[in-house]
């Protein structure tokens, strides 16, 4: 067993998710009807965090931060050269060898060889950022600066702080990932109508099939402006207090696009139970946990499976009235104190968005390698952890194997 918490809207009696599983805390409980719920799993045991893994479908990296280069020293820094092996050291000093990128018909699709049945959001930006730097991170999950990783807990925790304005944390015990993701749709089921009577949530989970691929992620914040219009708020934080380079903003711009995207398509109708289930290879049919089912039935719902809560969901996204989304908004905030930097609104170009999905959706199924940055952004490269070991820069601005004859074609 699994114990997992669950956040809920002190001013309001529905189930919420966030990304990061955080609770707030702003006005008491105005009844004993059950409070919303978030992923915080501790597992214990081998096969537990293969569940929490597996589960946390809606989890989504907010801030990626230590992607941008934000010291002007380190403009300046020369630029390493690259290595002469495909080795990084690891944590105990010793060096990680790097799978290398294998051509011919038989070889998997990165979906397949990395395991995955969906993709986060935040898969697709980073690739915006430096698709072999993605691929890499993929390859190497344990490889990260520990300063670059202070940078992400902070940013999480400020997130967490935004959270607790507005959720209160409970904790349930789940069974199985059907289990995880029915408190995820749980969650959901009582964020919808808490938008519509209260005007605002924070980490609202999207999730769509997008090219023949999943994507999943969650969205920090949906509110109602003074004239009625729906704005998606994201919030990235800043370990200096300056606002990012273009490139950055370019990343951040093209994933809240994509949020967008995905929601609207949630709310308009075009995302089936089937989809799903074909996606993320859940059994609807399975009983839901006693915990799970006594937080469904404390809600007022009306279910004994993942098949009958995911059926809910669907049913409320169409029918509940939503907008689609009608202002992208993009916050920047100083990490140490708290200040606003600045804001972006982002002009939504869907045309351009489609392109760039079916170009960073064909390395996910197989279709072409992996590519690095243009020459003209080679700079990224002086705060990479991968620099030294980059087949990209290896072969000056081209994969090492695709000097080989293509053996691999589209699918």
């Amino acid at each position: 067993m699994q114990t997992w918490c669950f956040r809920a809207p002190l001013s309001s009696p529905s189930f919420v998710i966030s990304a990061s599983a955080f609770p707030r805390a702003e006005e008491e409980q105005p009844s004993p009807r059950p409070r919303p719920i978030q992923s915080c799993a501790m597992a214990e045991t081998g096969e537990e965090k293969k569940v929490s893994a597996e589960a946390s479908g809606f989890s989504d990296l907010s801030d990626s931060e230590f992607l941008d280069l934000e010291d002007t020293q380190e403009l300046s820094d020369p630029l390493s050269k690259p290595g002469p092996s495909s080795e990084l050291p690891g944590k105990d000093g010793k060096l990680i060898s790097l799978p290398k990128w294998k051509k011919g018909l038989d070889v998997l699709s990165p979906m397949e060889r990395f395991h995955l049945k969906y993709l986060y959001v935040t898969d697709l930006s980073t690739q915006n950022w430096c698709e072999q730097q993605m691929v890499y991170g993929k390859e190497l999950p344990g490889f990260l600066a520990p300063e670059k990783a202070a940078i992400l807990d902070t940013g999480a925790s400020i997130h967490l702080a935004r959270e607790l304005e507005l959720h209160d944390l409970v904790t349930v015990s789940i069974t199985s990932k059907e289990d995880a993701w029915a408190v995820k749709f749980l969650n959901m089921l009582s964020m919808i109508p808490t938008l519509q009577s209260e005007g605002r949530i924070r980490e609202f989970p999207v999730f769509g099939e997008v090219e023949g691929v999943l994507l999943v992620g969650v969205i920090d914040e949906l509110h109602y402006t003074p004239k009625g219009e729906l704005e998606l708020v994201e919030l990235k934080t800043r370990r200096r207090p300056v606002l990012p380079l273009e490139a950055q903003k370019k990343k951040d711009c093209f994933q809240v696009s994509l949020y967008k995207y995905i929601f609207d398509a949630m709310v308009q109708g075009k995302v089936t139970t089937a989809s799903l289930i074909h996606h993320t290879k859940l059994h609807p049919e399975k009983p839901l946990g006693p915990a799970v089912l006594r937080h469904a039935q404390q809600g007022g719902f009306s279910v004994t499976s993942l098949g009958d809560l995911m059926e809910l969901v669907i049913l409320s996204l169409t029918l509940c009235d939503l907008p689609v989304i009608d202002i992208l908004k993009i916050e920047y905030i100083h990490q140490e104190t708290a200040t606003v930097l600045g804001s972006e609104i982002v002009a939504f170009e869907e045309k351009e968005l489609t392109s760039k999905v079916q170009h960073y959706m064909a390395y996910w199924v197989g279709h072409r390698e992996p590519q690095g940055v243009d020459v003209e952004e080679a700079w990224k490269c002086r705060t990479c952890n991968y620099a030294d070991i980059c087949e990209w820069r290896k072969g000056g601005g081209m994969h090492s194997s695709s000097l080989e004859p293509q053996a691999k074609k589209a699918r």
